[in-house]
């Protein structure tokens, strides 16, 4: 250090002074100082090289310091950016799951292996739209193959009804399941609206099928279901919606039967039904005038759901028949661009008596036979149940009333397709009056 040097010269002098005192050769003075000199010079230059590495060093550590600190502030910047993005998505996803259009339940009981090919049927399309609807499975009873078979599903919101009171039948003979399943309904419907606070609910049956547009088609139709009150609830079934008799899958209809099978109902209706909801025959009793009261459905031509039950509740009644033939649509519509206001009460009785007029009418005994040679659209009319039962029968559609209405019947006509696009419409008695039609 400069103290060592200063101590090293100051000592140098001293033993020059006393070299002097002692008469010395001056060389030896000379060569001390000279020495002295060289020391202080060359620990100058040691020291100065010293600064100049810290100074150099200090600069490179500046530099990656600065460069760290980009580096880090374009990471900050860019995690910032994914934040916002993935908050964005959250409120998305937060939103869709405060307005959702409706639930979908499964009503189930002991069929654990339908209930799977029903529960995949859905997920296929359901996924997509899930915070729209969210997908539940009602257990009525305590089948533990049920109940594994729906919580194997992390997309399924699992319920279950216990129900073991006894069950008394109005009447002897009848099947306690009827009752049974009516309870369930009951319940689950219950718990959806009032638990959960749906404002609407599409019901599925553990053997069902749906198509590729059943969300849409359902999302479509909530507008409708919400803004015309004359609507109590919205279908996805055609009782004659076999392959032989639907053509175009855009054409949706209004019926004064109850279709069932796949439908949506909202929650103002339900407080109106929950109350006086029966104990068995559920949909039956739906089915008539009292409890509908003028009101309609909404029904598609070709079906969006699918029905392979053929073991259940009902013993396959009408399977072969009926609804193993069934074509479920295969083709995916834009239901959101379509204008669906033909719909609505005022426009659909104008719309549909222009269609119906439109027809050419067939008379005669033989009206079915004549009808076979016609091209175009064509009316049938019947005089009453037993002549609907009679040309209903020829045709092979479904012959059944309920409270006085063919399925899927609008004012007393039933319409179905024959022989691909051409339409045949079974007009009753009083249909052409109600339509507005004069008689031709």
């Amino acid at each position: 250090s400069i103290e060592l040097i200063k101590a090293f010269f100051f000592k140098a002098l001293i033993e020059l002074s006393m070299a002097v005192r002692n008469i010395c050769d001056v060389r030896i003075l000379l060569f001390a100082a000279a020495a002295a000199f060289i020391y202080i010079q060359m620990r100058l230059f040691a020291t100065q090289s010293e600064y100049a590495d810290r100074l150099a060093s200090a600069v490179e550590s500046e530099i990656h310091c600065t460069s760290q600190m980009r580096l880090l502030i374009d990471q900050i910047s860019m995690q910032q950016g994914r934040i916002v993005a993935l908050e964005g998505k959250g409120v998305q996803r937060l939103i869709d799951k405060q307005v959702p259009v409706a639930a979908v339940v499964v009503m189930a009981c002991s069929r654990p292996d339908y209930l799977e090919r029903t529960i995949d049927s859905i997920l296929k399309y359901q996924h997509s739209v899930a915070s729209k609807f969210p997908l539940f499975v009602s257990q009525d009873g305590a089948d533990e193959n049920v109940k594994n078979k729906a919580l194997n599903y992390n997309q399924v919101t699992y319920m279950q009804h216990l129900d073991f009171g006894p069950v008394h039948t109005e009447r002897a003979g009848e099947l306690i399941a009827y009752y049974k399943i009516a309870s369930h309904y009951k319940w689950a419907l219950d718990e959806l609206f009032y638990k959960h606070n749906f404002s609407r609910v599409i019901i599925l049956e553990d053997d069902m099928e749906i198509s590729v547009d059943f969300f849409d088609y359902f999302e479509a139709a909530a507008t409708l279901l919400e803004n015309d009150k004359t609507i109590l609830a919205v279908s996805s079934w055609n009782d004659n919606g076999q392959k032989q008799f639907v053509h175009d899958p855009n054409i949706l209809y209004r019926s004064d039967f109850f279709p069932g099978l796949g439908w949506m109902l909202t929650k103002s209706t339900w407080d109106e039904l929950s109350p006086k909801w029966p104990k068995a025959y559920w949909d039956d009793w739906l089915r008539l005038k009292e409890n509908h009261k003028g009101r309609q459905f909404i029904r598609p031509e070709v079906c969006r759901t699918y029905n392979f039950g053929e073991h259940g509740s009902s013993m396959g009644q009408f399977f072969k028949q009926y609804l193993e033939p069934i074509k479920m649509n295969d083709v995916h519509v834009d239901w959101k661009s379509m204008d669906l206001s033909y719909l609505t009460q005022e426009n659909y009785l104008r719309h549909f008596g222009n269609i119906v007029s439109n027809a050419k009418p067939v008379h005669g005994t033989d009206a079915v036979l004549k009808a076979y040679n016609i091209d175009g659209d064509v009316r049938i009319q019947y005089k009453d149940q037993p002549d609907f039962e009679h040309i209903a029968r020829q045709f092979g559609i479904f012959e059944e009333w309920k409270d006085g209405i063919p399925r899927t019947a609008y004012k007393g006509v039933v319409v179905f397709r024959f022989q691909t696009s051409r339409r045949i419409f079974l007009v009753g008695p009083d249909s052409l009056k109600q339509l507005g039609i004069e008689h031709t």
